[in-house]
């Protein structure tokens, strides 16, 4: 493999970022943020306590503005799942290392492990301190939250592994049906598929490989231009989505939830904090640099709701602003935005404690580390969509014997949490790159590895290739 992987050299995704520039110059997050005020200002002002217009005709306006963000939202997890897989395959492909590949696949896991499990620990706590579900009126909840309001597929709670069961969860994990893992976005099967495959290309002659590692560079170029077109219609997506839910919950519902609200902000900016202790101590980095070099792809998640979509910015924020080795970046942000969800994982924890209070369900400690488990394992593998941690979160709920319905409470108030958790999301990531980078090493400098990337750059240039190999 070794002899091969250092022969072949595919385009990187940060070739794509020129699709995502347009809306970093236009202050895509600006027009998000208006979007939002005028949202809320619509919905409250046709909102059955304004009585403005009549309840139905007023449901009706709400579902026409939110077509727009449905279709934003259907654009979007349409592309996520091949354009994680086509990513992932040309990653490893990226790499002229077997070694680095081995040390960065091995520590990676251990890494999303801790920061996983540290991001659930802190949603727990800031949850358990500030205690929002109190300042939820019990009438209120009772009224708000019916069994018809959502809808959880398994009704039973996930076993806990044991050792006679064990081995069966370990062969689960192959995807024997590569397809229909890709039809029910399950994004761990789909990422082992994609590095088995990876791994297989890499272990083939150049020459043979080398088809279809362009044909997965079309596909992410395909994908790239989908998300392009979807950006543009995010600032009316989130006032679409805000006017219509606004319109059905009212404002006194969402003042209700202000410091629910409060609370897993609260947590979200913990999170980043422990991000910049770990860049300092580990990669010796600078917490203002680092904030400011990925202001551009924390706004961009934020207005998106989806780390898949800037995976070409990020990369090149890791490389460039950095200084990033090309291929921990290239390897880790596909990964990353796959089965790195810290943001989402403490959200998780948070809501579900907060779930707990609302109805007076007692968590111990055996309810609180099974919460732990049961979301990590949620959050390994999750699209990198927008609200996919609704879906996980009513699993999570079921564990520990709280009612899924309930998330019919923070239903309205999830779309500026999906986003900000995003914004967390990218930034694990992009903190990860700078502790692979440190940790793993590699043969070449950042700069060598750029200078070299630079000079294949031209032959791709001169040749019209997406691929070389050197034969």
């Amino acid at each position: 493999m070794k002899q091969y992987l250092e022969l072949i050299h595919p385009k990187p995704l940060t070739s794509l970022v020129q699709y995502l520039q347009g809306m970093i110059k236009g202050r895509l997050w600006l027009k998000v943020l208006l979007g939002m005020v005028l949202g809320l200002a619509t919905g409250i002002a046709l909102s059955p306590q304004v009585g403005l217009v009549e309840k139905d005709t007023a449901e009706i306006i709400g579902s026409w503005l939110a077509m727009p963000g449905h279709i934003f939202l259907g654009l979007i997890q349409m592309i996520v799942v091949p354009l994680i897989l086509a990513s992932v395959i040309r990653g490893l492909a990226s790499s002229d290392d077997v070694e680095q590949l081995k040390k960065v696949g091995i520590r990676l896991v251990i890494y999303f492990l801790l920061t996983t499990s540290l991001a659930i620990i802190i949603g727990l706590s800031v949850s358990s301190l500030i205690r929002p579900g109190e300042y939820i009126e019990v009438d209120y909840a009772e009224v708000t939250v019916e069994p018809e309001d959502v809808v959880v597929e398994n009704d039973e709670a996930p076993d806990s592994p044991d050792v006679e069961t064990l081995p069966d969860i370990v062969i689960s994990l192959i995807p024997k049906n590569p397809l229909g893992s890709m039809v029910e976005r399950e994004m761990l099967h789909v990422v082992l598929f994609a590095v088995i495959i990876g791994l297989a290309l890499v272990s083939m002659p150049p020459s043979r490989a080398q088809p279809i590692l362009s044909l997965m560079g079309s596909l992410q170029e395909v994908c790239m231009t989908v998300v392009r077109w979807a950006m543009s219609l995010a600032p009316l997506a989130v006032f679409g989505l805000l006017a219509q839910i606004t319109i059905e919950i009212g404002l006194d519902a969402l003042l209700g939830m202000s410091v629910y609200v409060g609370t897993v902000i609260l947590g979200l900016l913990l999170m980043i904090v422990v991000y910049l202790i770990i860049g300092g101590i580990v990669a010796r980095s600078n917490p203002i640099h680092f904030l400011g070099a990925v202001r551009e792809v924390q706004l961009l998640a934020f207005s998106t709701s989806s780390s898949a979509a800037v995976m070409p910015l990020s990369m090149q924020t890791a490389e460039d602003k950095l200084g990033v080795r090309p291929s921990i970046s290239q390897f880790l942000i596909p990964l990353g935005a796959s089965i790195n969800m810290d943001g989402t994982a403490l959200y998780q924890a948070a809501a579900t404690v907060f779930l707990a209070q609302v109805f007076n369900v007692e968590l111990g400690l055996p309810a609180l580390l099974l919460i732990l488990v049961t979301t990590v394992g949620a959050s390994i593998g999750s699209p990198a969509t927008p609200g996919v941690g609704i879906v996980i979160l009513a699993m999570v709920l079921h564990s520990v014997g709280i009612p899924a319905s309930g998330i019919a409470l923070i239903i309205g108030v999830d779309r500026i949490l999906d986003m900000s958790r995003t914004a967390v999301n990218v930034t694990g990531d992009l903190t990860a790159c700078l502790v692979m980078d440190r940790w793993v090493g590699g043969k070449k400098t950042a700069a060598e590895e750029r200078l070299e990337e630079a000079k294949r750059e031209e032959v791709r240039y001169c040749d019209d290739e997406d691929v070389i190999c050197d034969l």
